[in-house]
């Protein structure tokens, strides 16, 4: 490996570490930065683009379904549902493991949604944190 790269990537490490430190002292910063991932992912699913959900998941969970099989899911379960009427985030906790999921850093949301069809529902939105830092969604579930 040539030297610049070796040097980039060192520095990916350290900065990797830096923030999860960082985290470990302050999990308030893991929670808005996986809200804010949340947030954006429902904003893709919520305009029924199940492709682009699937897209922006993180690959664990891409790797556990297939695109085909997440869109029609998604479609299925989202579709009778109607549209959101509104959304209030309920609670979002942060954790370092997750029942038949790896080891690691996640952050369990939860939103009280009103849907066209289905008012007064739970969303759970499971973002987790990848190795350079950033946060994709794992999960999701309405109930």
């Amino acid at each position: 490996m040539n030297k610049p790269i070796a040097m980039l990537l060192a520095g990916a490490v350290l900065l990797a570490t830096a923030v999860h430190a960082q985290d470990a002292q302050d999990p308030g910063a893991a929670v808005a930065a996986a809200t804010d991932s949340a947030t954006r992912w429902l904003a893709i699913a919520d305009a029924g683009k199940g492709s682009e959900s699937w897209d922006a998941m993180a690959p664990a969970s891409q790797s556990m379904v297939t695109k085909a099989a997440w869109t029609g899911g998604l479609a299925s379960t989202r579709a009778p549902l109607g549209a959101v009427k509104s959304r209030k985030l309920h609670s979002a906790s942060f954790t370092h493991a997750l029942p038949g999921a790896p080891a690691g850093d996640y952050v369990v949301i939860q939103y009280a949604t009103d849907f066209a069809n289905k008012p007064q529902s739970l969303e759970t939105v499971v973002p987790m944190r990848l190795p350079d830092g950033s946060w994709k969604v794992s999960g999701y579930f309405v109930r």
